[in-house]
């Protein structure tokens, strides 16, 4: 139990060797922990580090050929923190949804001895809570041995499952520092076009799934004629904001928690941390909760959008590695995407520019050798360019093909469609 607030350097002496520690995440990595955690390499062996979706100022200080057999860093997310470490091979990554990664901290199977997180003030009752990150912080905390928190008034306070009592808590170190700010990604030309296909297909009432980038973004700006919409979602970003404020998400129409919108985790601006604090509306769930398919089906028209790398001609998506080398994770992505399948009247939507920036194609006949299928072709539904939407549900391999090679760039249709003809064979003629 806490008694008053100590040093950061007194706080990780509570780590002891082979101890297995979680490191909160989103924008919220309780830096200053991680630091003193560093600072103590000299003195520790044999600890692992859990660390999942993140977006961190910096390269984690964990992270020096000196400690590579010190900090054993396994990730269920690849972060910004820890990509090149990981890629270099110095780490490494537990492939799981991150909504069963709580399963395995809860049954044991990854042992969690300390968590590090990042805490807003306490209340009056004595209460804080971890803000913009209750994702997998909830079930870590709930597990661990030791409990390490940052107390930060920065960190928003957010009601739901991201909030313990300060009795809980083995240390306390005071800390004033801003959360990393993430800025909201403007919509190219062709996301716009991707955003505005999107939106034609959303009705009135639906449930909202909105992941992060410009594509996100861009379906969102042309949402704004919309009624009665609900957010329940994993990641919630500065541009769902303008719907909440205008009213366009009531969250009237849902059937799980109506009139609150769900998050797991949030990544913004300071905008959107104060929007966060203390606001009843929205409430941060455990992901285990927040991703569990059969609970996203119980809202109805689950409207499930999300980014993705490449494609392939029969629908498998790749959406966590580019190549070989690992790129981020699963995320949340497979979750929504069968959760909205068995929705009543909803859709799930994987969306991409066509090309790369340098011009590359993203549809491709297979998948780059080494990329991971987060979504399988036997889930696909919409898929969605900027020449177009398709929808593969129902169709058969060579029917696939050719809706995929419609909204593929068109200078790289006729090489698909040879692709396609090779491996068809007259199944997909027929359909010329």
């Amino acid at each position: 139990m806490a008694n008053g607030f100590v040093t950061a350097a007194e706080a990780v002496k509570l780590i002891e060797n082979g101890d297995h520690v979680y490191i909160q995440g989103s924008t919220s990595i309780p830096e200053v922990l991680v630091e003193a955690l560093a600072d103590r390499a000299h003195e520790l062996k044999d600890i692992t580090v859990y660390s999942a979706f993140a977006v961190a100022r910096r390269p984690s200080p964990l992270c020096k050929p000196e400690y590579k057999d010190i900090f054993h860093i396994d990730s269920f997310f690849v972060s910004n923190a820890f990509r090149e470490w990981i890629a270099e091979g110095y780490g490494t990554m537990t492939p799981r949804f991150l909504g069963e990664v709580p399963e395995l901290f809860r049954d044991g199977t990854c042992r969690v001895d300390v968590a590090l997180i990042n805490c807003s003030v306490p209340n009056e009752r004595g209460e804080v809570s971890f803000g913009v990150s209750a994702d997998l912080a909830t079930s870590a905390v709930e597990c661990a041995d030791r409990v390490i928190a940052q107390i930060n008034p920065n960190v928003p306070f957010t009601p739901g499952d991201a909030v313990i009592h300060t009795s809980q808590l083995a240390a306390m170190v005071e800390v004033d520092e801003p959360l990393v700010e993430v800025p909201t990604a403007v919509p190219t030309e062709k996301e716009i076009l991707i955003g505005n296909y999107i939106a034609e297909l959303i009705p009135d009432g639906a449930t909202l799934q909105i992941g992060v980038g410009g594509i996100p973004n861009a379906v969102i700006r042309a949402l704004e004629n919309h009624k009665h919409l609900g957010l329940h979602t994993e990641a919630m970003t500065d541009g769902v904001l303008p719907l909440l404020e205008k009213g366009i998400i009531d969250n009237s129409l849902k059937k799980v928690m109506p009139g609150k919108s769900i998050a797991s985790l949030a990544l913004g601006s300071k905008a959107l941390y104060d929007y966060l604090d203390n606001n009843e509306d929205i409430i941060f769930k455990d992901v285990a909760w927040t991703n569990d398919p059969y609970i996203i089906a119980q809202n109805p028209k689950v409207m499930s959008i999300n980014s993705c790398l490449e494609i392939d001609l029969t629908g498998q998506v790749c959406a966590d590695s580019i190549g070989r080398k690992i790129f981020s994770g699963v995320g949340g992505q497979h979750d929504f995407v069968y959760g909205s399948s068995k929705s009543e009247g909803g859709i799930s939507f994987l969306a991409m520019t066509a090309t790369t920036a340098k011009g590359m194609n993203k549809i491709k006949p297979v998948l780059t050798e080494g990329a991971g299928v987060v979504t399988t072709r036997f889930q696909t539904n919409y898929v969605v360019t900027e020449y177009g939407a398709v929808n593969l549900r129902g169709k058969n391999l060579a029917e696939r093909a050719k809706l995929m090679i419609s909204i593929a760039a068109p200078e790289f249709r006729e090489e698909l469609e040879k692709e396609a003809i090779t491996r068809f064979g007259y199944s997909f003629m027929r359909l010329k």
